[in-house]
């Protein structure tokens, strides 16, 4: 029987704040990919942008990788991770992925020194032999099916880590209400060159929580239990994070990469 592929799901976003659906998108993911018979999911990482993105309305990192850790609490196989949000300023999404699946290597090599050490005392059992011929782990990037669209986005993305992030890691995209990413897939010559590597998971009950909204009802002071869950709530309520004036931060200034990414670029203008 063939093995299966020990495979990471890393998503990076604002996660301002993390929601019902943000952590939906894992299960939804973990288990297509379990269906396809090829992969076992080991492991979730949620990757809140850091502060340097310049969003509109994004509060600090330290509340948002706060508030990610309160909802994951519940989660035996998903975790946040501050790193991305603890650099000195935003760095592309590509580079976030080359240091987790470098983690995960480093990972790997760990448990290998540790089980052959195990076995030069224990001797050699099947278990601890299986750690030093384990298969290579994947990591690929999950996100909504709207972030293809991003792609086209001029000046957002270097056209060599679009390739990278497609071709080397690959995608899961969740598809929403509305959305057709196999369309959009079949209309761009280059995400054609991989879908192969683009897994598209269907959502048959459809979820659209947007934390867009979730920060609009705070502010207005409405109800958002059962959207996000009531540690987050209550950790909301306690800092006083979504006000009017958290939504006009950074107001009238350009996202981190537009400025970065001067030269105009359409990598998908097929």
């Amino acid at each position: 029987m063939k093995s299966r592929i020990p495979l990471i799901l890393l998503a990076c976003g604002s996660f301002n704040p993390i929601t019902n659906m943000h952590m939906r998108l894992f299960e939804l993911a973990r288990d297509h990919l379990h269906q396809t018979g090829g992969y076992q999911v080991i492991e979730g990482i949620i990757s809140p942008v850091n502060d340097g993105y310049r969003k509109k309305g994004l509060v600090s990192a330290r509340h948002r990788v706060a508030m990610a850790k309160l909802a994951l609490e519940t989660s035996d196989w998903i975790r946040v991770d501050p790193w991305e949000s603890e650099q000195e300023t935003w760095i592309e999404t590509v580079k976030v992925l080359r240091h987790h699946y470098n983690e995960s290597l480093r990972s790997l090599q760990s448990k290998k020194e540790f089980m052959k050490n195990k076995w030069l005392i224990e001797r050699a059992t099947e278990d601890s032999l299986s750690y030093q011929h384990s298969v290579l782990p994947e990591l690929k990037l999950l996100c909504g099916a709207d972030f293809l669209q991003t792609f086209k986005t001029p000046n957002l993305w270097k056209e060599e880590h679009i390739t990278e992030v497609v071709e080397k890691f690959g995608l899961v995209c969740v598809s929403r209400a509305g959305s057709d990413p196999a369309q959009h897939i079949k209309e761009s010559e280059f995400l054609s060159k991989f879908q192969h590597n683009i897994f598209l998971v269907k959502e048959w009950i459809q979820n659209e929580i947007s934390a867009t909204q979730i920060r609009y009802a705070l502010r207005r002071g409405l109800s958002v239990k059962y959207l996000i869950p009531d540690s987050v709530i209550a950790y909301i309520a306690h800092h006083n994070i979504y006000t009017e004036e958290s939504e006009r931060k950074n107001e009238g200034d350009l996202l981190q990469p537009l400025k970065l990414h001067s030269t105009p670029v359409n990598p998908l203008n097929d």
